[in-house]
């Protein structure tokens, strides 16, 4: 039997908790939109899209009609592009089979592609105010902490058993506070480096009491970092510059990057780049500069990008690549780290 001293959470969130502009007005489209830039990103850097998207995209009626090239440029620089292509499949979805209103049932949540358990539990307890667990990391440290439990979060069946324990410790009233409480605690005071003497609930908690706070919870697996060293051409023609658009089910799916070679980790001169354009592509080039080196991380990638600027003396059709104006381009969507090398270029548009 499980339990949380709901009374002193509830009123340590009335105090302190922070002012979000989807708390405001907590529809179920914001709602979801929401959390699903909340993913793996923080607070501080997902308001102002928040803002934007809803400016832009202000209900799933809108958001379905939209062109996804829109969609993606409004999400340029939040990362996990995956989101956004999900967010505009699934809204056509509840255009298609809800009439552009999310329902309020969570096996007809479960069936929107993109909704996983935590997003469907935020949704039906946030929006609708109904008793549902809203478990997402924040709320496996502060319960694994609170309740010391030492099992492995890298299984499935411990994150399932969590859920359970959440759904259990709800208040029958209220429970959407609880939820949001919790989540709060996690993201300001229970973070990976826990600040227990600031924690409302230090004195029930039994990973506090007995010191374990700071080794949970327990994860068995870590996922490697893999470094990646790219040489990358930025090669212009009568103002038009070289680039290619990530295909379907790559990383970079839907984005435009310039093109890049894989490179031993010092890299290559520019007269070894200048001759595999040639090899490549049969572009007779004229070195220009070397630019800043740009550091760009995705997923469980870190790539060093170092671009080289070139003149082409002639322009060729190259598969799955495409002669863009500098004015075309800045309305297009780019990775981020390629983004940064385009901003840095200071061309004449």
């Amino acid at each position: 039997m499980y339990s949380i001293d709901f009374k002193r959470l509830k009123e340590w969130f009335l105090a302190e908790k922070r002012t979000l502009p989807w708390r405001h007005h907590p529809s179920p489209y914001a709602v979801w939109v929401s959390e699903v830039m909340l993913q793996q990103t923080q607070v501080s850097v997902v308001i102002p899209y928040f803002h934007r998207w809803m400016q832009r995209f202000p209900s799933i009626a809108s958001l379905a009609e939209a062109d996804l090239d829109e969609i993606i440029k409004i999400w340029e620089g939040l990362g996990y592009y995956s989101r956004a292509r999900s967010l505009h499949q699934a809204a056509q979805y509840v255009v298609t089979h809800h009439q552009g209103q999310l329902p309020s049932n969570e096996e007809e949540l479960k069936k929107i592609k993109g909704l996983g358990p935590y997003t469907v539990g935020a949704i039906l307890s946030f929006a609708f105010r109904q008793r549902a667990a809203a478990v997402d990391g924040n709320v496996i440290r502060v319960l694994s902490r609170y309740f010391e439990i030492k099992e492995d979060f890298a299984k499935n069946k411990t994150v399932s058993n969590l859920r359970k324990i959440a759904l259990e410790i709800l208040p029958e009233d209220e429970a959407w506070i609880q939820n949001e409480a919790l989540i709060e605690l996690g993201a300001t005071i229970c973070k990976k480096k826990p600040k227990c003497m600031e924690c409302p609930l230090r004195s029930s908690c039994k990973g506090y009491r007995n010191g374990t706070a700071q080794q949970l919870p327990f994860k068995s697996t870590k996922v490697e970092t893999s470094y990646l060293y790219r040489a990358v051409p930025i090669i212009i023609f009568d103002n038009k510059l070289l680039v290619k658009r990530g295909q379907k089910g790559e990383i970079m799916s839907d984005l435009h990057e310039f093109p890049y070679f894989e490179t031993p980790p010092l890299g290559w001169s520019y007269q070894r780049l200048q001759e595999e354009i040639f090899l490549q592509w049969s572009l007779e080039t004229q070195y220009i500069k070397e630019l800043p080196q740009v550091k760009h991380s995705f997923t469980r990638y870190q790539a060093s990008l170092k671009p080289v600027l070139f003149h082409s003396l002639y322009e060729r059709p190259i598969t799955d690549h495409t002669w863009l104006t500098h004015e075309t381009l800045r309305q297009l969507a780019f990775s981020s780290g390629h983004r940064r090398i385009f901003m840095g270029l200071n061309l004449k548009a």
